[in-house]
């Protein structure tokens, strides 16, 4: 499902003293199927972002468009949008409230008007692409482990079967076990089902291991729209506004001045273990 933002703004508190502008007429596309990473410091505007794809917030001005369709327009319906384009807050684990795990997945798709069977047959998917395991399906989602309600929180909007997943912070909190597991499961669901992912971190290795493409929000503008490489390549511009890239960058670009032929846009591990082993004489061996 295609988005279109054209022209968006957002000003919290509008028309009072305290008005804050959180939105500076921001412009996008998001094809269908992409993998986006949404990165920016606190207040850069990228949660208000996100909260307007699914009608939680309301443009002050500009429009959003869901293939082809102005989601302001007064007769737009809320309810199938939410269905369309599923949110899963920071720290979803407080979206958890049912008796177990397996009810609690069966929410959302309920609340859609589905029959008992698509409803329970649509949890059971979603805890099945989440790599939940089954034997807690019943287990109260409070006596859990952390990773484990991360991955039910977003299996109960993925059984509302959304063509776009937004993800806001899902790894918050988590050890780097957890996380990893959680990103896994994403790019795989992302491959598997040519869903359009959207998610807002403020990890650059996680943004830079898993995404087709990242935007850079700063002060409510897109301050980057590329490629993880070429947005990593301005480094020291992201630096200036409180961001940095990986750590495998700034490893690179001192090799790179010691001497060494690496490729300085290599963004992740395993490219940059390569273009070292290269650099070393070591390819192949």
């Amino acid at each position: 499902m295609a988005i279109i933002l054209d022209h968006v703004n957002y000003v919290y508190g509008a028309d009072t003293p305290l008005a804050v502008k959180a939105l500076d007429d921001v412009c996008l596309q998001i094809p269908d199927g992409q993998f986006v990473g949404l990165i920016g410091h606190t207040g850069s505007g990228k949660s208000t972002l996100v909260q307007h794809l699914n009608g939680l917030l309301k443009t002050t001005s500009g429009h959003i468009y869901l293939d082809g369709e102005d989601i302001s327009d007064r007769d737009y319906d809320r309810k199938k949008l939410r269905s369309r384009v599923g949110l899963v807050f920071q720290y979803p684990e407080h979206q958890l409230f049912e008796i177990d795990v397996f009810h609690d997945v069966c929410f959302g798709p309920k609340n859609l008007g589905l029959d008992k069977k698509e409803v329970q047959l649509r949890a059971f998917d979603a805890l099945r692409r989440v790599g939940f395991p089954m034997e807690l399906y019943d287990q109260s989602p409070f006596e859990i482990s952390g990773g484990q309600k991360r991955r039910a929180a977003i299996a109960g909007v993925l059984a509302m079967k959304p063509e776009v997943l937004v993800l806001d912070e899902p790894t918050a909190g988590l050890d780097p076990q957890g996380r990893d597991e959680i990103l896994h499961q994403i790019k795989e669901l992302q491959e598997s089902t040519g869903m359009t992912i959207i998610l807002v971190s403020h990890s650059m290795e996680d943004v830079a291991e898993y995404v087709d493409r990242i935007i850079v929000m700063n002060q409510g503008r897109v301050m980057y729209d590329a490629v993880p490489k070429e947005v990593f390549s301005h480094y020291r511009e992201l630096e200036e506004v409180g961001l940095a890239a990986p750590q495998v960058t700034y490893i690179l670009h001192e090799l790179r001045e010691r001497g060494f032929d690496v490729d300085v846009t290599a963004t992740t591990i395993e490219e940059a273990a390569e273009t070292v082993a290269r650099a070393l004489g070591m390819s192949g061996k």
